[in-house]
Formats: structure tokens, C-alpha cells, sequence
């Protein structure tokens, strides 16, 4: 990312009509234009998490998003550079039903068109850009997709200084203040199942998140520091288990195990070990990464991958 670059998120919102996938775009009156739907990043705020809220803002709609589609970057009329990020983000029957939208200043209308339709229809080669990566995947049969995200426990105290067991130590106060941070990052993401160690730090790391979510957390001792072991049976069943579910799961836990979770879901989904696979699983605290999977066929492997830091 560019730290001089305004900083904005959207994405391309599809669904299926009639079998065929279509995409939303917004029709702008002050600008005259036909973009997709993005907005610019509030103080604060991730990127994920401001797709999803400049989303709802100005569709109504509410969404998870999908696989990443990359960033388009070009200079605003007073030259400063802008750097936009976005995903794919599958919009379902029960969001329709529910959006709120109403033509406004910002919004005039939302249209949905088919792909090609979509592509004459933007004002912008950027969006363009961005539209042909979405093709490119649906080209290959993935649209629908679920994610595995890698979550690493926030802060924690020093266990030079800490008295008592380690699964015990507590996070700092910096700690819980990048929990919060990553609590509504991570539920960007659209997350169905919460799964953590039993130690303290994990917990107090992922809790934020379940509130976000109001979801219970599965709590368990085969991911946690002082359990884990190579190729333990228990962790390879429940990555195995989540798998077939094809729903989005939260794994938070310690930075020596993540690298054997990824392994185990690398092994589970047939997919090669690369560099930025193994890199996005050494992850400092309070960060996670997104291993995406498409949801007809898992066993294809990893299809995309992306990493966010801590705020804070």
C-alpha cells in the first residue's frame, strides 16, 4: 500500500439471475459516471471493513466478502495518488430482500448487468481492470467461494515476567485494544464458525470477534502452544471437518502452530505449499490471513490468499 495514497474499498457485487452471473453497479448523478460500489477508508478502519460498510451505504445491501480482486491505483484532479482494494462478494436472495436502498445524492440507482453488459457500462478502465479479474475466475468455475482464516492472539504479557502456566498469561493492555481492532476486520469476512485455543490470550483475542459475530466460540486444546504436536490426528480431522462444511471458519491461535494449521489444510485440499502461503502463516500479532477455497470443489487447492496486519 502506498501510506501517501488516499485509501478507499469497494467490490463487485454479483449474483446469479436466470443462471447467469450478473454484477451491481452504481449509477452516480454528481459524477455522471457507472462505477462499482466503493468508499474511502475512515480513521481507523481496515480495508475489508470499509468495503463492507461503504458497501451497505450505498446499496443497502449487506455482504461477506469473497476472494480478493487486487487494487486499482490513479491520481485524484488535485494529483494525490488513490489506491482502491476490492473482492468479490456474493450478494444472496435474503440480502436483496433485506436492502434498505433508497435513490439519494450519492446513489441514484443500482443496476444489475451481466458481465459483458457491465463491461460497457463502466466509465472506468479501472474498473475495467478490476471486472476482468472477477471474468477470470468465473471463467474458471469460481464464484462461490468459503475461506479458512489463520488468526494469531493479540499482545500478550511477557512470559519472562508472567507468574504462572503460559496457557494462563493475559493480554496487555495494547493486546486487547488490537482485538477490538480485529473483530470487525475478521468479521468482514462473513465468518460461521469460531474455533480457538484454550489458552488465555486466544480467548481474550477472539471474544471481540464473537460479540461482532454473536456467535459461540468452539474452544479447544489441539491448536493451543503447549498441546500441539506435528501432525496430531485431532487438528487434521478438524481442519478435515470444516473443510467439508464449506463454511467460512476463524482459527485463532498461537504463531508456532499456525504454520502446521495451514499445513494440515494444505495437505486436507491437495494444495502445493508456495511462499506466499507459507509467509501469509508467519503472522505477527493480532494479524490474520485468508486462505480462500472454492466452495464446489476445496480439493482444487487454495485459490487465493491474503494477509492484514494489526491496526494498532
Amino acid at each position: 500500500m502506498n501510506s501517501k495514497a488516499v485509501m478507499a474499498a469497494g467490490a463487485v457485487c454479483w449474483r446469479k439471475i436466470d443462471g447467469v452471473v450478473h454484477v451491481l453497479v452504481i449509477h452516480r448523478d454528481d459524477r455522471r459516471d457507472i462505477s462499482f460500489p466503493k468508499g474511502k477508508v475512515d480513521p481507523g478502519e481496515s480495508l475489508p471493513q470499509t468495503a463492507v460498510r461503504e458497501i451497505k451505504e450505498e446499496t443497502g445491501l449487506s455482504v461477506s466478502l469473497g476472494i480478493p480482486l487486487g487494487a486499482t491505483h490513479y491520481s485524484l484532479p488535485n494529483g494525490k495518488p488513490k489506491e482502491v482494494h476490492y473482492w468479490a462478494a456474493h450478494v444472496t436472495e435474503k440480502a436483496i430482500a433485506k436492502s434498505t436502498f433508497r435513490p439519494n445524492s450519492e446513489v441514484a440507482a443500482l443496476e444489475w448487468l451481466p458481465i459483458e453488459k457491465a463491461r460497457r457500462e463502466l466509465h472506468y478502465d479501472v474498473d475495467r481492470e478490476v471486472l476482468d479479474i472477477f471474468t477470470s475466475y468465473v471463467d474458471q468455475g469460481i464464484t462461490e467461494t468459503f475461506a479458512m482464516i489463520l488468526l494469531r492472539h493479540a499482545k500478550a504479557q511477557d512470559p519472562s515476567k508472567f507468574v504462572g502456566p503460559d496457557q494462563d498469561r493475559p493480554l496487555t493492555s495494547r493486546g486487547r485494544e488490537q482485538a477490538l481492532g480485529a473483530g470487525p476486520s475478521v468479521a468482514a469476512f462473513g465468518p460461521k464458525k469460531l474455533i480457538s485455543s484454550v489458552s488465555l490470550r486466544c480467548v481474550e483475542t477472539i471474544t471481540p470477534l464473537a460479540h461482532e459475530l454473536n456467535k459461540d466460540v468452539t474452544f479447544v486444546t489441539e491448536i493451543s502452544q503447549h498441546a500441539f504436536v506435528d501432525d496430531h490426528p485431532a487438528v487434521r480431522a478438524l481442519i478435515g471437518k470444516r473443510i467439508r462444511k464449506g463454511k467460512t471458519t476463524v482459527f485463532c491461535s498461537h504463531g508456532p502452530v499456525l504454520p502446521e494449521i495451514l499445513r494440515e489444510l494444505a495437505l486436507a485440499t491437495g494444495t502445493p505449499l508456495l511462499t506466499d502461503h507459507t509467509r501469509a502463516a508467519l503472522l505477527d500479532t493480532a494479524s490474520f490471513s485468508v486462505f480462500h477455497l472454492n466452495a464446489k470443489h476445496p480439493s482444487a487447492g487454495i485459490v487465493a490468499v491474503e494477509t492484514h496486519d494489526s491496526l494498532s
